[in-house]
């Protein structure tokens, strides 16, 4: 494997970058996975610019997108395979030990994974941590992420492959790394970004391209919904069958099949909508 680290392309064994880096010691950083098919980034442009957006939020520098771009395509070409996870990942840099910010300038990391395509379906759990839509880091994808270690642990010990969390006035949020829809009366809804939810790439194109619809949802509405599932870069659009002990009807129904349709086919006529 060969990974990009901070202006090269350096082996996997040689990859490193230094222990006083902010993104190591306090988690200041951000990041973003994109889905490569075939040697080619899906939805690149969009992740860049919510790179941009995140940087903002964070109070980092603008990423150099014109490098980052570089940086990605010397690690596909390096790297060639068929599915595969571009994770970029851009630190607050070499700083002291505490959440000061050093000046030696950001660090930009990018390395390409090998992915398997997801199951058709897939079963979530609940849990009792709450997203806070207030925190300063709503809404931004940072590499401070271990709650979403602790809850996906979780999820595993009970046989799913995601959890599904409230934020802190009780509304439906999203998952430790998807977005989640859910179908009631034939329409599919997902909650705004307002929630605390991440602005999902997968999500935004599938309210674009399936007509589901932005509201504030109750958190049992995963108790109510006829049809629950989830969008992600490497899940696309998923469909759930199981919420905690709750079976839903065997199979994506109506709504979720037309959805994955109609995600399959326009992704696939455009790798950069």
């Amino acid at each position: 494997m060969r990974i990009w680290v901070n202006g090269e392309l350096r082996d996997a064994d040689d990859a490193r970058v230094s222990v006083l880096d902010h993104g190591l010691t306090v988690g200041d950083g951000i990041f973003e996975t994109v889905k490569t098919v075939g040697g080619r980034p899906f939805a690149l442009t969009r992740h860049l610019d919510r790179l941009t957006r995140s940087a903002r939020g964070l109070g980092l520098p603008d990423p150099d997108l014109d490098e980052v771009s570089r940086a990605c395509t010397a690690v596909i070409d390096a790297n060639p395979m068929a599915l595969g996870r571009l994770r970029i990942t851009y630190t607050g840099g070499l700083s002291p030990l505490g959440s000061d910010r050093g000046n030696a300038g950001p660090g930009l990391v990018v390395a390409l994974g090998e992915a398997g395509r997801r199951p058709d379906t897939t079963a979530v759990i609940t849990v009792p941590w709450t997203r806070n839509e207030r925190s300063a880091l709503a809404g931004l994808k940072t590499t401070s992420y271990a709650e979403n270690v602790v809850a996906l642990a979780r999820a595993h010990e009970q046989g799913a492959s995601e959890a599904l969390f409230a934020n802190t006035v009780g509304q439906l949020c999203e998952g430790t790394g998807s977005n989640v829809f859910v179908v009631l009366d034939g329409q599919a809804y997902t909650p705004p970004v307002a929630s605390g939810c991440l602005a999902g790439i997968t999500r935004a194109l599938s309210v674009e391209w399936t007509g589901a619809v932005e509201t504030d949802l109750p958190f049992d509405a995963l108790e109510r919904a006829q049809e629950i599932f989830l969008t992600s870069t490497l899940r696309d659009v998923q469909a759930v069958h199981r919420v905690d002990g709750r079976e839903l009807p065997g199979g994506p129904g109506p709504v979720t099949a037309k959805a994955m349709r109609i995600f399959d086919e326009r992704a696939g006529n455009d790798l950069d909508p």
